[in-house]
Order: C-alpha cells, then structure tokens, then sequence
C-alpha cells in the first residue's frame, strides 16, 4: 500500500527541465560516433567520404540550432527558418542534376528513418514520377541498363503506402537535397527521364547509351497546413481560335455569302473528349461545320473524275424556328477506287518533345500511325523526321513493302526535349521534295500536341513557312494528340495554310476512322481551293445566317481570285453547309426595310422572270490538282428543291441538321435556347439510319451527356 502511494505520487510530479548544455553535448557525440562507424563504410555516390547522407536543409539546420546562443530561443526562429526557406527557394529554382533511383538509394542507405519517404500530393493534371526505393544491396551490372519508368500513378501510390505520419515542422527537411532534385524536376509539364543519347535525331534509342538531358525545374512548392511538400503543375495551356457565330445578315444589303470549304473533323473529337470527361466542351472548340462533316454521308456523288464532286440542295422548314427555314447544301467528292489510287509518298513529321510524353500523346501516335503503315501499297514510300528542340531524319523515305523496317523506326520513338516545330517543317518538306512523285500524292502528316515553343513559333511565322512550301504541291495532314497544352488555333492555321486538314486522334478508334477507313480523303486529294459563293434572291429571302464556318468566311471578290488560298476536299469527302433562311413577310425578319433602298437605290426588282422563281443561286470554285487555274460548277435553288415537312426530309439531311442543332447549343447560340438537348436527341434518333461503324449511336450518347451535364 505504502509503495502505491508512492508511485501515485510521483506520477503527479512534473518531469525536470531538459538541460539545453547537456543535449547539445549528447547530440555532438552521437553525431562523432556515427561519423567514426560511417569512416570504414564506402561513401554513398554525391556525398563526400565521412559525410552523413543528411539533406542540405538539416545540414545547415541542425548546427544553427545546437549553437548555446540559439537552442531554444525566439532568435532562432527570426533568423534560421527564414534562412532555410530562402535556401529552399534557391533548391527549387536552380538547375539540378538528374539523380535516379541508384543514387537516392545509396543516400538513403546509410540513414534509412521512416521520415524520409516522400508523399506527394498532385496539384494539377500531369505526371509526376518518382523514382521507387531499391535494395540496398543488388548484383553488380557491367552495363549501363535503362529500366522502364514506373508508372506515376502506381508509384505515388506506393509511396503513400510506406509513409508514415510526418512531422509538419518542416516538411521538405526530410528530403535530401538529391531526392529534392529528382522530384521537382520536369520539362513541359511531363515528368522526365535520363534518356539514351539519340544516334541521327531526336527520339531515336542508341543501344547502350544513357543521356542526362538538362531540365526545367518546376515551380517552388509551397507547404501547406498538413505539412506534405506539393508538386505544382503547369494549367492547362488548350488555345483556339476565337471566332464570334455568324451573324444573321439582310439580303437587301449584303445578298451574297462567301466562304471555304472545310473537311476537317477535330471539333468534334474535342468536343467528345469533353462530354465523356464529365464537362461541357470550351464553346471557342465547337466548329459546327467540324461537327457535321464529321460523319459520313450517302449524298448524291458524281458520275465521273471529269467533275470532282456534285452538289444537292434541300429547303426545310426549320426543327427550332417555324418562322425560318434551312437551305441544305450537300457536296460530295468523287470516290477514288482503290486500285485506281495514285502513288503516296509521305512524309510522317512526329513530335517527341517533352510534352508528348503521355499515354494519350505519343503511345497513341505510335499505335495511330502502326495503323496507317498496314494499309500503305508496297511501292508507297514513308519517311519519318521528328522533333525536339532540333529536327532530325529518323528514315529516310522506305518503300511501303519494306513494312517491318518502318513500324521498327516508329517503335523506337521515345519523347524528351521542348518543342521547336519550325525546323522539323522545313527538314519534313525537303525528304518530301526529295522523293516527289510526279504523278502521285506526296503529303506531310504532322502529328503533334500543337506546343511549338521553340524557334519561331507565332501562328504567322508558321503561317509564312506552309505558304511557302505549298508551293511545291506538297499537301499537309495535322492530327492533333492528348490534353493540357493543345494548341488547336495553330493546327487550324497549318492546316488551311498548307492545302491540308486537321483531325484530332483522342482514341485509337478514332485513328482507324480517320487513317484506315477514311485512308482515301485523308491521303488522296481530288481538288484545292475550293470556294463557295452563295447569292440569295431579295425577292424571295430577307435574311439569312451561315451556320458554322466562321473561320473559313472569305470576302465577296476573293471568289474568283486565284491567288487567294481556300480547303481542299479528298477523294469521297463529304461537304455539308447549312444556312438558316427568312422569307419575305416572315414575322422572324430582324432587319427593317431599308427607306431609300440598298446603296441608296429603289427596293432591288427584277426584270428577269427566269430567276423569279429562284430562292438563292449557289456556285463553286476549284482547282484540281497541280493546276493554278479554277473550274466553276453553279447550282440554282427554286421551289423544286423544298420539302414541306422536316419529315419529308432525306434521312442523311435530317440527321445533319441533328448535329449542327447540337453544336449550335454546345456554342450557347441564344436562337436555340427554347429547343431542348432531348429535342435534338429525338431527330437524330429518327434519322439514325444506318450506323455501320457506330458514329451515330455514340452522337445520340453524347447528346445524352450534354443534356446531364448541362443541368448541373
């Protein structure tokens, strides 16, 4: 009893002070000992021999605070711990050397506390890779061996996993200044690697050779409250073009629209992208002509090459405005047959920068242009120049029968460096150049993220270099790859510069669609420059409105220019223009009567009973290729072409106006505001049709998307 009460009173006593003299003492000379064990060991690789393996921080740290005149004073805390983060800072922003997984093993190897294993916490989407812990003892290796990099996500897992809790003091202090250097450093929002050193380009492996390419270093990470040191990421960096609808124009003032084609198709897969991520697409990426053009259509085609391509018009009432109608416009390119199919050579212009350096970038391209080698003829040629920071001849041009020695060249590709675009064009047009087929196709494919930051890289410098080599009738492709730093308005601009088109290649389905299924408008042009002119009759409309092609609007005289640059349609393309129409007397006119007339003349009449009957008068403009001068195909539009009812509609055109109904809410039009996303669902539905491929059905789940998506 009497040893009870002593217990229970000395456990109310309160524990003596610490002596500060006596625990610098104990911490010098366990520090000595450990030195003198550390003596007789090899030292770990970026530490002096007899140096502890400790990070920079607690080296500068730990002495500071056992000085007498600073242990356990305020002065410590104005003076070191600005010092530290100053030095931290300093960590953060300096070039560091790479360090891999064998050099923070040795570091840690001599000092192994729980403390030391990072946890991150991503702040932005993109990679980050961290180099896993190896064992401490592992066979001798005689070469250097590349190991394949861990995937980010598993290996931040993992990290978390052996983790345990962490002091919030100071979060970085258990970071060695190597593990510091290894995490943070990246290039182009991609976590990097130490490379093998390219033998004739960038993105070629060199058997046995390990490059250490220099960095950028991200930004300083800024501890938070949970003290776990964060990685802050570049935002993402998407840029297209800005581009204002169409407004609805009177008939009485400015009776003529003018415009390019345009067959390209990336709108619609960004905007796919978009909707099956969970969010509402940018509107600035919604180009409803890419939407419409997007599928594929059974217009009515030409009967010969004599004629490139026929046009069918259609005039409807239209589904979201009974006061209006719709003048369809449908154009369809001749289908070349396969075995008619001029000779290709290409020229495959792959970007392996830093930024590509994503499952969704060039993993993806590989497989996209694997795709594309298969279903090349024996005496096609391909050859392949890539880019980052520097351009460089991966192959020269190969005769498509030489197919494994191709794939093995696009197999070895590997991404590393920034992005200089410019030199890789000119290098990519001159093997073009060199291996022209007279009586062929020659074309570059542009496969890139769209990120040129290196050379010169403004959309109008890059604009001049296209111009400038089209000259030598050499078509250009650009397919667009992955998220974060999509430069879509420069796409655009090379494209329509360079006589080219534009996809956007989100999934390895949608490169068969576009580089397999679609090989022959993809590769094979059939005609350039083509222009469009409608005239609509003032007697019979008052107003109209162009849906979609707002980046494509031409002036009136540059119809019959030939000097002036337009799209080109492939062989079997599909061309589809759609214009929202008012008639006279309409109560959905905008405009007033002019009182004294157009340009100051009497209300416009005519004498010409011929075109009375006439609703608009549609022309065309093209050059076939290799040719500098155009032909002219004119169409007229009277009564003879409307439908009474959207039902009476052909299958294909109701379907259209679906699409373009669905991109024009997707840009937040206001003249869409009353018609339902479900509204929209039930035309397309009705006028499915056939679906060989499935496009449709997935256009009716997008629609569903959109519908959810929007009533958040």
């Amino acid at each position: 009893m009497t040893m009870d009460k002593e217990l229970d009173k000395l456990s109310r006593l309160a524990p003596p002070a610490a002596d500060p003299e006596a625990r610098s003492r104990a911490l010098a000379a366990a520090m000595r000992a450990f030195d003198d064990v550390g003596n007789d060991a090899a030292a770990a690789k970026g530490n002096a021999k007899g140096r502890r393996p400790s990070s920079i921080i607690n080296w500068i740290w730990s002495p500071a605070m056992n000085k007498k005149f600073l242990a356990g004073s305020a002065l410590a805390t104005l003076l070191v711990i600005p010092a530290a983060g100053y030095l931290t800072f300093k960590l953060t922003r300096n070039q560091l050397p790479i360090v891999g997984q064998e050099e923070i093993a040795a570091s840690r190897s001599k000092n192994d506390a729980p403390n030391q294993t990072a946890e991150l916490v991503p702040q932005a989407v993109g990679p980050v890779t961290v180099a896993p812990p190896v064992p401490q003892t592992r066979p001798e290796i005689s070469e250097p061996v590349e190991k394949p990099a861990a995937d980010s996500a598993q290996v931040l897992q993992d990290s978390e996993q052996r983790a345990p809790a962490r002091s919030a003091e100071s979060p970085l202090s258990n970071f060695s200044s190597d593990e510091i250097s290894a995490l943070l450093n990246k290039s182009d929002g991609s976590a990097r690697r130490a490379k093998r050193a390219a033998p004739t380009a960038p993105g070629m492996v060199a058997q046995g050779q390990l490059l250490a390419e220099p960095m950028a270093v991200a930004p300083s990470p800024v501890p938070p409250a949970d003290g776990r040191a964060q990685i802050q990421l570049d935002p993402d960096r998407e840029r297209f073009a800005n581009a204002a609808a169409n407004p609805i124009k009177s008939v009485a003032t400015d009776p003529v629209s003018t415009f390019s084609a345009d067959v390209d198709s990336a709108s619609y897969s960004f905007v796919r992208r978009s909707l099956t991520g969970g969010a509402m697409p940018d509107p600035q990426s919604v180009r409803v002509e890419e939407m419409i053009n997007y599928f594929p259509y059974d217009w009515p085609r030409p009967d010969n090459a004599d004629q490139p391509f026929k046009a069918t018009v259609t005039v409807m009432p239209t589904p979201w405005n009974h006061d209006t109608r719709l003048m369809h416009v449908a154009v369809k390119g001749y289908d070349i047959a396969p075995a008619t199919a001029p000779h290709a050579n290409l020229v495959f212009l792959i970007d392996v920068s830093g930024s590509m350096d994503e499952p969704d970038k060039l993993p993806l391209l590989k497989s996209a242009f694997r795709l594309l080698v298969n279903r090349l003829k024996p005496d096609d040629t391909v050859a392949i120049v890539t880019y980052a920071g520097n351009a460089g001849t991966v192959l020269e041009p190969t005769r498509g029968a030489e197919k494994s020695k191709i794939l093995a060249a696009i197999d070895r590709l590997e991404a590393g460096g920034s992005t200089g675009g410019a030199e890789g064009i000119e290098a990519a047009y001159e093997l073009a150049k060199q291996a022209f087929a007279r009586d062929g196709v020659n074309r570059v494919m542009l496969a890139t993220d769209g990120d040129f930051n290196v050379g010169p890289s403004s959309d109008e410098d890059l604009k001049r270099i296209i111009e400038e080599k089209r000259k030598d009738g050499i078509f250009l492709t650009v397919l667009g790859f992955g998220r974060g730093n999509l430069n879509d308005s420069l796409m655009q601009t090379l494209a329509q510069n360079g006589n080219g088109s534009a996809a956007y290649i989100d999934t390895l389905s949608e490169a068969q669609k576009t580089l397999v299924e679609e090989a022959g408008s993809t590769l094979f042009p059939i005609a350039k420059d083509v222009k469009f002119q409608v005239e609509f009759n003032p007697q019979r409309i008052a107003e109209y409105r162009l849906i979609g092609y707002e980046t494509r609007a031409l002036n009136r005289e540059d119809f019959n220019n030939d000097r002036v640059d337009a799209g080109d349609i492939g062989s079997g393309h599909s061309v589809t223009a759609i214009y929202e129409i008012t008639p006279k007397g309409s109560p959905a006119v905008m405009n007033d009567d002019l009182r004294y007339g157009a340009a100051g003349r009497a209300p416009t009449t005519t004498s010409d009973n011929s075109h009375q009957g006439e609703i608009a008068f549609v022309k065309m403009r093209y050059k076939r290729p290799g040719e500098d001068k155009s032909a002219l195909i004119t169409t007229p539009v009277s009564d003879g072409n409307a439908v009474a009812s959207v039902d009476a509609a052909p299958q294909d055109v109701r379907f259209s106006v679906a699409v373009a109904a669905f991109g024009q809410k997707l840009s937040r039009l206001p003249a869409l505001d009353t018609y339902s996303y479900q509204a929209v669902a039930d035309l397309a539905a009705a006028s499915r049709g056939a679906d060989p491929f499935g496009y449709r059905s997935d256009f009716l789940g997008l629609i569903r998307l959109a519908d959810s998506l929007s009533q958040r």
